[in-house]
């Protein structure tokens, strides 16, 4: 079933998509910079010092941007480049905030388990994250590559 937060996550990365097609041949540079500096900021720091990190190096990534890609919507084709940049940038902010949410620890006969969004949700958040269709089909990415973990769930990737 699709939630509300589904609606929400599409519509965000409706946006970054429209967002990176209007920057053109800059949309590119700007979403495939930004998945950079993310992984970096995640690989070599944590917490809010990461978020800090990335900041700095996506405001580097967009000057550069600017000097280097001067007319950046100089052929039809640099639209579709600014999009793929848009669309690789939200791809990865709607994965990161569908699994960014707080997890539960249940412990079983089985031992130890985790459960995928905690309980202690607001009741609304809680029903809408655990019927979320875009939070069931990212789930793989719990038993993926420590890469992409690292890029999603940097947190997650520490605790282990």
């Amino acid at each position: 079933m699709i939630t509300w937060f589904d609606a929400l996550l599409v519509t965000l990365w409706a946006v970054l998509t429209a967002l990176g097609a209007r920057r053109g041949l800059a949309g590119l540079a700007w979403g495939v910079g930004g998945l950079a500096a993310c992984f970096l900021a995640n690989a070599l720091v944590g917490g809010p010092a990461a978020a800090l990190l990335a900041a700095l190096l996506g405001v580097g990534i967009a000057v550069m941007t600017l000097r280097l890609i001067q007319t950046p919507l100089e052929h039809p084709w640099h639209l579709g480049a600014g999009a793929l940049g848009g669309f690789l940038l939200g791809g990865m902010l709607v994965a990161a905030l569908a699994l960014g949410l707080p997890l539960d620890v249940k412990v079983g006969t089985e031992g130890k388990r985790a459960v995928y969004p905690s309980a202690s949700l607001q009741p609304a958040l809680y029903r809408a994250v655990r019927d979320s269709v875009v939070q069931s089909s990212l789930r793989s990415v719990w038993g993926s590559s420590p890469a992409l973990k690292t890029l999603l769930i940097p947190d997650q990737t520490r605790a282990r």
